[in-house]
């Protein structure tokens, strides 16, 4: 039972097991920002939320002020998506000094970082963790550690309301997934030697860590994915395309419009067709079902011009739809035919890196209750057979916003919740053995 003792915040031991030439020693072994490593359980106990009261009892951790801790620091430091660097050392460090094998896996880097006259990218990493001498594992715990832009500072607000950027998306997820594993191998109900922890960067931007996770080679029973889904148990979400609309016109006066052509009246009529296509009675309407509702298109970001007084020579538009139902090539499809029949000037890019229709997910664990979601997760970017549960504390209506939060009983209710899922994993294992 090598995890017994894993809930407390010890002295790390540096165990490579990567290449020295992926992450430089010097650079792994210097400590990160706001000094989150020396955050310990004696000195969370003295902060402001282990002394509010709470509603309802604390079932789910006999030391509640680990899972808090381990939170906390994991919404201390900023890891927006292409900034993933801090985050994966700290889980490195925090992760070899609880006994496990880390493999940092590099991304690629995706933010240009100045340095003097110089510039450099910054490496991101996917964090894989696993019992030593144990890499392949029949059960794999996974979310993301990248977050949406900008970082908010962690604070407590109210009774029990912890709030900051990753609070819920998805730090709670990665922070009660492991303390719930922990609880059953110190139990043990479970042998540590059959979980494993992946996780990635990037999700939030399209899932190139979950896409570079592959090459680890390896193939799981049962996948569980740590996403906001109040406490319900997923099954399933819409599908989703990504893509641009380009247009090229001629720039000049604004007040000599017979001149020029404007590239912002080419986009526009083709922008309002597609919008109108949600909803479209007669003719082309995007595909709808009983399970996920209509699909939705979502114009996310405009660009065009230079000023109010020069007509724009280009435009372009960054487009979001959620698919309902349907095989995202007759989505494609019908997003082509819509525009062009308003412009065959316009320029159509897909993103290739973001298309896929919906995804059913199991959901077949008892004492759940079940729902659909609407956002896109890495499900569909990490391949193979294995069964796929969707489960994690807080909402994403509040994710992505400036009001993101949750309240400290969903960490201590997440934590039950992905037990009972471990225990439903591991046990239908083996019973089919």
């Amino acid at each position: 039972m090598i995890l017994t003792q894993w809930l407390v915040l010890v002295p790390f031991r540096l165990v490579w097991a990567v290449s020295p030439n992926d992450v430089p020693i010097h650079e792994a072994q210097q400590p990160l920002k706001n000094d989150v490593l020396a955050i310990g359980p004696d000195s969370l106990l003295a902060t402001d939320i282990e002394q509010r009261p709470y509603s309802g009892r604390d079932s789910s951790s006999k030391d509640p002020s680990s899972l808090l801790a381990l939170h906390k620091a994991l919404v201390s430091i900023p890891s927006t998506s292409g900034s993933e660097n801090a985050i994966a050392l700290f889980l490195q460090r925090y992760l070899q000094s609880h006994n496990l094998t880390v493999e940092l896996q590099p991304v690629g880097p995706l933010i240009p970082i100045k340095h003097g006259r110089e510039q450099r990218n910054k490496q991101r990493y996917n964090v894989f963790a696993y019992p030593p001498r144990h890499r392949q594992t029949p059960l794999l715990l996974t979310s993301h550690i990248d977050t949406v832009p900008p970082h908010i500072p962690y604070s407590v607000r109210g009774d029990g309301e912890i709030w900051g950027r990753g609070t819920v998306d998805a730090k709670a997820c990665i922070a009660t997934q492991l303390v719930a594993y922990a609880q059953l191998v110190a139990s043990g109900e479970i042998e540590a030697s059959e979980a494993s922890f992946l996780f990635v960067s990037g999700e939030e931007i399209g899932g190139d860590g979950m896409s570079v996770a592959n090459e680890l080679d390896l193939e799981w029973e049962t996948v569980i994915f740590g996403e906001p889904t109040e406490l319900k148990l997923a099954s399933g979400h819409k599908g989703l395309m990504m893509l641009k609309i380009k247009a090229e016109g001629k720039g000049g006066h604004s007040g000599y419009p017979e001149l020029a052509e404007s590239a912002v009246d080419m986009l526009l009529p083709a922008l309002l067709k597609l919008k109108k296509q949600e909803l479209e009675e007669e003719g082309l309407r995007l595909p709808s079902s009983d399970k996920y509702g209509n699909s939705t298109v979502n114009i996310g970001l405009v660009r065009a011009g230079v000023a109010a007084n020069v007509i724009a020579q280009t435009a372009e538009a960054e487009i979001g739809i959620r698919i309902a139902a349907g095989d995202p090539q007759l989505v494609k499809d019908m997003v082509l035919e819509t525009v062009k029949s308003v412009n065959e000037k316009l320029q159509v890019e897909f993103s290739h890196a973001a298309e896929y229709g919906p995804v059913d997910i199991d959901a077949d664990v008892p004492g759940f209750e079940r729902m659909t979601v609407n956002y896109g997760t890495d499900i569909p970017n990490l391949k193979g057979r294995h069964k796929r549960y969707l489960y994690g504390p807080g909402s994403i209506l509040v994710a992505h916003s400036d009001h993101e939060h949750l309240n400290v009983q969903d960490l201590y209710n997440a934590v039950e919740g992905y037990k009972k899922l471990i225990r439903h994993a591991l046990g239908q294992r083996d019973r089919l053995v």
